[in-house]
């Protein structure tokens, strides 16, 4: 068995999850290399799933009997972990939504209809990069078609980075809005958060992170980050679908306008207008993904009696294997950083003249799933003038053994098409 430095006891970790023990295609013991796409969720947010539905099941906030009264604390109690989690500066800065791309266009409705000084309109630029999901994508598009915004963006270096050379022409003086990912999902790019931030400071610009790639694998400090809102989703940090969050400044979820409207969402209505709540509240509208926030609150606790910072160095650990041994790999591209300085745990490759979907199907006759596509961010796979690549990702289970197992998948793969 490789030895490697920082590693978790994955053989005690991976008894948590059950699904890991899993056999498909005829007793081949699954290898579950898409963790960029969704995590595996162990058995104590399974069991905190079925105990709020067998136990405490009920509305939240709007009864006074027992299992409205649990429901609603396991729900706050929820949110009370993950501002912890995120050193969040008031629990109040923490809303609930149900993905991290409701959380992104969330923020871009908000200063679509905001008043100054937060309004974006058609004197105004948004720049976004080249490397989004398309979840940081569209909704600044439409945001743009609806106000006549101009849509700017950074380009990529041929190595995968961020191509930061012309940040002053990029971010400038009607910059209303700069949003970006903390780690791209494709690429595995890590990127220099104080760079763009401190131009978007110096121009007022509000600064929006997708940290979706970056929650679940590393610590991650809101107050440190000093961006102006932070969104990220559930199921990949070991929750369940369903839930996303959204972090923001309380001055200003305070100043925006709700995006949706209903039910505990509002102080009073009439039929002539209505108020709203405070934030959290406010941006909540109707009955909220509670459950999902209840498992979510388990992944939290799950996680952070591991250590995020021990989660941290496994995967550094686990992915500088990888790209060793798949530098070994005849005719494969890496398609971003060939090094492990400033990139996570996720890996993009093509295989030669193999088309990426024949690989991630052979593969995955071998019992190994990994993503094969554009991973809904598109514009990366046109810089590099492919289709698509295949993606491997790995999280706090992850083993030497398995990257083993994609590498000698990858030669079988090679043999097979000749």
């Amino acid at each position: 068995m490789t030895q490697i430095p920082g590693l978790l006891d994955t053989e005690a970790i991976r008894k948590d999850f059950p699904l890991l023990d899993r056999q498909v295609h005829e007793g081949k013991k699954i290898v579950y290399l898409d963790n960029a796409a969704t995590s595996q969720k162990p058995r104590q947010v399974l069991d905190a799933l079925n105990a709020y539905y067998e136990r405490h099941n009920a509305n939240v906030h709007r009864g006074v009997h027992v299992l409205a009264e649990e429901a609603t604390e396991l729900y706050e109690g929820a949110r009370d972990k993950v501002a912890a989690f995120i050193n969040a500066p008031s629990r109040d800065e923490v809303i609930f939504t149900k993905n991290a791309s409701e959380s992104l266009n969330l923020v871009a409705n908000m200063l679509g209809w905001a008043d100054e000084p937060y309004r974006v309109d058609h004197d105004t630029e948004i720049v976004i990069t080249e490397m989004e999901h398309h979840s940081n994508i569209v909704p600044w598009q439409l945001l743009s078609q609806r106000t006549g915004a101009k849509l700017k963006w950074f380009g990529l270096t041929d190595d995968g980075r961020l191509d930061l050379s012309n940040v002053d022409e990029v971010i400038t003086d009607r910059t209303k809005v700069v949003s970006f990912t903390l780690v791209s999902n494709l690429l595995g790019t890590i990127n220099p958060v104080e760079t763009i931030i401190r131009r978007a400071q110096e121009v007022g610009a509000l600064v929006v992170i997708d940290a979706s790639q970056a929650a679940p694998h590393m610590v991650l400090d809101v107050q440190a980050l000093q961006a102006d809102f932070v969104a990220f989703t559930g199921h990949k940090m070991c929750g369940p679908t369903g839930i996303g969050v959204l972090w923001g400044r309380q001055e200003l979820l305070e100043d925006l306008p709700p995006f949706l409207g209903g039910g505990e969402m509002i102080e009073t209505v009439s039929m002539h207008s209505s108020t709203y709540a405070p934030a959290p509240h406010k941006f909540e509208a109707g009955t909220p993904p509670i459950a999902q926030a209840v498992g979510l609150g388990a992944a939290v606790d799950y996680l952070t009696a591991i250590g995020m910072e021990k989660i941290a160095a496994h995967e550094h650990a686990i992915t500088e294997y990888a790209v060793k041994r798949l530098l070994e790999v005849p005719d494969l591209r890496f398609i971003g950083p060939s090094t492990t300085e400033d990139r996570g745990a996720t890996i993009s490759f093509t295989l030669g003249d193999i088309h990426p979907h024949d690989v991630g199907q052979v593969l995955d006759e071998q019992g190994i799933a990994v993503r094969v596509g554009h991973h809904c961010a598109r514009p990366v796979c046109l810089r590099y003038g492919i289709p698509a690549t295949t993606r491997a990702s790995f999280y706090l289970y992850s083993t030497p053994a398995e990257v083993d197992a994609l590498v000698e998948g990858l030669e079988y793969v090679r043999n097979f098409f000749g």
